[in-house]
This record gives structure tokens, sequence and C-alpha cells, in this order.
């Protein structure tokens, strides 16, 4: 007997037939565009870390709260580029 996932999943399937096997070249472009955007991610926060530090340093506190919330928004921001290029990929 099915779960109600699985037969959820099965009806995906049918309706989006580009959701099908991915060939091992697709896997390749993707892994490539995930490690792209972990390294665009980590430059950021590794750059937004040391000014949030220097802020705590110099008792900044409203400056260090902008800075979390832009190393937030950044993050966010590449992570929907990375998706974005990811499902132009998988269209392609």
């Amino acid at each position: 007997m099915k779960s109600a996932y699985e037969l959820a999943m099965e009806r995906l399937a049918k309706s989006d037939p580009s959701s099908g096997p991915v060939s091992a070249a697709k896997k390749q472009q993707l892994a490539e565009i995930d490690r792209v955007y972990r390294g665009k991610i980590a430059e950021r926060e590794i750059f937004l870390k040391q000014q949030l530090n220097s802020a705590l340093a110099t008792r900044q506190y409203e400056e260090a709260d902008k800075i979390r919330k832009q190393m937030s928004s950044e993050k966010a921001r590449l992570e929907e580029e990375r998706d974005s290029d990811k499902e132009r990929a998988r269209r392609a």
C-alpha cells in the first residue's frame, strides 16, 4: 500500500514530464552552479563578518544590526539567484 506522499509524487511526475531523470552532464552542471554560489555566499559572509566584528569591537550596535540584516538579505538573494540559475539549467 502506498502512502499519500508516494501517490502525490507519482501524480506530480505524470503532470510534469521535465521532472524525469537528470543526465550526468546536467548533474555536473547543477553541482557546478552550487559550488559557485557556495563560494559567493562564503565570500560575502567572511567580508560582512569582519565588518560585524569591527562594529561590535567599537560598540556600534546599530551598525552591527544593519550588517546582520545585510548578511541575511544577501544570503537570501544569492540563494534565489542560485535557484534561478539551476532552474534555467534544468530547462535547457
